[in-house]
């Protein structure tokens, strides 16, 4: 039977603004958290283009993180997929390169960057039909926590470019619900999804009246996810499939060294 569906209606919107919104209050509340440990020291000598500060230490990043799932159970009518909302954060450490890497020639030097992420979807597909040889309706829920090793191939200035790969562990809930049948069932699975990708982001450039513009830029991902293994109930899809994001991005990173920036002026003053 062909699977449709009318619309997605996802309430988790509102729900990921809170924790954007609550997120940033806790870094300004307690701006010691966020302030990384990134200390400039000799600098490299570069022929090429501009000196650059070489980083010592660890550098604290997170972000949040829109993406966009391909599902095999939705579908407009002519048959084709829509995409599924994802909403999910990342936090994590930018570490330094132990050489030199001429691709990395920025004043935000990196290697790579690695941590943790969290997302989740809630989901309800209104359409009866979804499940095989029924008239009953679903509403998905899916969390999905991860641990990714971001590589950068590319970091100049304002514009990179870095290839992602995720390991998670997934939960799927179920809720069917039969209004004919009067029945009511809630089915639960995990799955193991293992994600590869390529990201290309862009940063607004450093004004010096304002410097928040640089806080800010766009991002563009796409990938594929894999499910290495999946303990659900028949009636729930492989979660195999492509996915995407386009949207704005916030370098936490850029705030919190120059709050430090800020901090060593104020004491200069003293």
């Amino acid at each position: 039977m062909e699977n449709t569906i009318r619309r997605q209606r996802t309430s988790g919107h509102y729900s990921f603004c809170g924790i954007y919104i609550l997120f940033l209050l806790t870094l300004l509340a307690f701006p010691g958290f966020a302030v990384p440990k990134f200390e400039t020291g000799l600098m490299v000598a570069d022929t090429t283009g501009p000196k650059e500060a070489k980083p010592k230490s660890l550098t604290f990043t997170a972000s949040t993180d829109q993406r966009f799932f391909f599902f095999n159970d939705t579908r407009t009518e002519d048959n084709r997929r829509v995409p599924v909302s994802v909403y999910g954060i990342r936090a994590g450490f930018l570490f330094p390169p132990s050489q030199r890497r001429d691709a990395l020639r920025s004043g935000r030097s990196a290697s790579f960057k690695a941590g943790a992420g969290f997302y989740f979807v809630n989901q309800r597909l209104d359409r009866p039909g979804l499940l095989p040889n029924t008239s009953e309706s679903v509403t998905r829920h899916l969390r999905i926590a991860t641990v990714y090793y971001e590589r950068y191939l590319l970091r100049r200035q304002s514009f990179e470019v870095s290839m992602p790969i995720e390991l998670g562990y997934g939960h799927s809930r179920y809720e069917i619900n039969d209004e004919q049948a009067e029945k009511y069932e809630v089915a639960r699975g995990v799955f193991l999804p293992l994600g590869v990708g390529v990201s290309a982001a862009y940063q607004f450039p450093t004004v010096r009246w304002l410097r928040p513009l640089h806080w800010f830029g766009l991002n563009f991902l796409t990938g594929y996810r894999f499910i290495l293994k999946r303990d659900v109930p028949e009636s729930q899809i492989n979660y195999t499939g492509l996915y995407f994001s386009v949207g704005p991005s916030f370098f936490l990173e850029n705030l919190t060294a120059d709050i430090k920036r800020w901090r060593q002026k104020r004491k200069n003053k003293r």
